[in-house]
């Protein structure tokens, strides 16, 4: 709840500090005593906008500091801490601005965004008018409304979690659906390169060893005359294998009469014969490997400069087309399987697209419910308020497809119908002032304990209203009081009557410049203050007289309810 306001250079209040206690506190004065003063202040310090006059005359800045003191559960204690604020204890809301109209905001005195203040603000205090109502006349907060009210949060939950799985499941088909078709688009490339390196079937290591044999043959013509003339040498007519032999012949006749002085000789030409040998044999293999064939050459070159064209036409070496054939091969692969994985995926999200459809069927039923309860409640309220002809209903319809979302499929509006017969519409269109100020107030109590917001301020809700019905107005924020902190700006007796606390605003010259002065009247104070919204300028006994009786009639009605329960 709100537990103080401090105001400093704000418009025409040059210094206040206000207290404020749990219940139903009252605010009265005179029409432009300065009553819209302290919920301008108070719209500042909860993140509301900067508006030119809001420096008093002859300041150079304005500040106002609201604190107030939720229950340690309350929402705007964990959404301080998620950003990373000190949420214990009392909260203080600070709010200064410049004569530069720049302002600045403080939670607890540490700096915050204009942003997370009015979060927070929103969270704990709540202005209702019948041009400023955050949740109840914009059409925007009637869902979140509902759902509080019928204590929906399990089925919100089923739905969230179904909504994020949908989302899910929509992402990654959309995402295999972009890379197949980037695949699509290179697949004929993919296949001819494919056929392309498969029909040619290159091997590692090939282009080297192609490289060496043309090498070779390109040579094998000067090679193969230089061995015929090495063989002609060793083997041919006068050759070296002839004249061995020839000597080898003769040595070995001449051997046995020369009493083993030729044997050494003999051994070694038989050495030099089976050398000679060996290497003519050897010169021979030798020819015939490197004999010159044109056509070899030809098909070897043809394998070398393909091998290499196809190189170069794929960005790498040789030995590189083999990695490429494979790379090929594997992307040709993954989009055959691309394909009956996306199928899959397809199968996933309209599983998961049934799942949220069931979870969000669920939550519609269940806010048609509420919704009935609801227009039963609020029909009880408007009874005693003088509305008794007026209907209210809460129209629960599907939303369009594109408004589907993790809140389900419900597009949901609080209507009015202010005469039998007459057609529904929106509050703000069908509704009289008065009307509205007490459509507001039935609404607001029907939902009182599904507000987060701890405190409620009422602006002149029980404009345009007298008599019994203000005294109906007066008992209902009494009653709401009970369980929230309600502040009421009013001018009606009846209404005021109903206060535990009462604040008046009045207007004065000071030091040659008006002042807006608020005061909390004590018991005789409060008589007198009545007295005069009865009567007017003039406070008569009379008047003094029936405030007496509008004080006693809610403290008795009080009594009785404490002695019932």
């Amino acid at each position: 709840m709100l537990t103080s306001l401090s105001i400093r250079d704000f418009v025409l209040i040059e210094r206040l500090d206000l207290e404020f206690a749990p219940g139903l506190c009252v605010l009265t004065g005179e029409t432009g005593a300065g009553k819209s003063i302290l919920l301008d202040a108070l719209g500042l310090a909860t993140g509301g906008r900067v508006e030119r006059g809001f420096i008093r005359n002859g300041a150079t800045q304005a500040a106002v500091s609201a604190v107030f003191d939720p229950p340690a559960a309350h929402p705007v204690r964990a959404a301080l801490r998620g950003n990373g604020l000190d949420s214990d204890g009392p909260l203080i809301l600070r709010r200064s601005v410049g004569a530069d109209g720049r302002s600045r905001a403080f939670v607890n005195d540490q700096p915050v965004s204009i942003g997370l203040m009015r979060e927070a603000g929103a969270m704990l205090l709540q202005i209702h008018g019948q041009h400023d109502d955050r949740g109840l006349l914009d059409g925007a907060g009637h869902r979140n409304l509902l759902d509080a009210f019928g204590r929906l949060d399990e089925e919100l939950g089923e739905v969230e979690t179904a909504w994020r799985a949908l989302s899910a499941a929509e992402e990654a088909l959309r995402s295999e659906q972009e890379t197949q078709a980037r695949a699509d688009q290179d697949h004929d490339y993919l296949r001819h390169v494919a056929e392309e390196l498969r029909s040619l079937d290159v091997r590692a290591g090939e282009e080297n060893e192609l490289a060496q044999m043309r090498a070779v043959m390109m040579a094998s013509e000067k090679i193969s005359a230089d061995v015929g003339e090495a063989v002609d040498a060793l083997a041919g007519h006068g050759g070296v294998e002839g004249r061995l032999n020839l000597a080898l012949r003769r040595l070995g006749r001449a051997q046995p009469a020369a009493q083993g002085k030729l044997d050494a000789a003999v051994a070694a030409l038989e050495r030099a014969v089976i050398e000679v040998n060996e290497a003519r044999r050897a010169v021979d293999s030798a020819s015939r490997g490197l004999a010159f064939n044109a056509q070899a050459l030809e098909r070897a070159e043809t394998r070398l400069f393909a091998l290499r064209a196809a190189a170069r036409k794929f960005g790498g070496s040789c030995d590189g087309l083999v990695a490429k054939r494979n790379e090929v091969e594997a992307r040709l692969a993954a989009h055959a399987s691309a394909r009956s994985r996306a199928r899959e995926l397809e199968r996933l999200l309209e599983a998961q697209r049934t799942r949220y459809q069931q979870a969000a069927d669920r939550l519609t039923a269940s806010r048609r419910k509420a919704a009935a309860a609801l227009d039963a409640r609020v029909a009880k309220e408007l009874v005693p308020l003088k509305l008794s002809n007026a209907h209210f209903r809460t129209r629960v319809e599907k939303a369009a497809p594109q408004a589907l979302g993790p809140h389900g499929q419900d597009r949901v509006e609080f209507e009015v119908a202010t005469n039998p017969g007459a057609p529904f519409g929106a509050l703000t269109r069908i509704a009289s002032g008065g009307e509205m100020a007490r459509f507001i107030l039935a609404l607001k109590v029907s939902l009182a304990a599904e507000g987060a917001a701890s405190t409620l301020i009422f602006d002149e809700v029980d404009r345009g209203v007298g008599g019994a019905v203000a005294d109906a107005v007066g008992e209902r924020l009494q009653r709401l009081a009970q369980s929230e902190q309600v502040l009421v700006v009013t001018h009606s007796p009846q209404v005021a009557a109903r206060g535990s606390h009462h604040l008046r605003i009045s207007k004065s010259l000071s030091a040659g410049a008006m002042a807006t002065r608020v005061e909390l009247l004590d018991a005789a104070g409060r008589r007198e203050e009545i007295a005069r919204m009865l009567s007017g300028a003039k406070i008569t006994n009379a008047a003094r007289a029936a405030a007496d009786q509008l004080l006693d009639a809610p403290v008795g009605k009080a009594s009785e309810r404490r002695r019932a329960t």
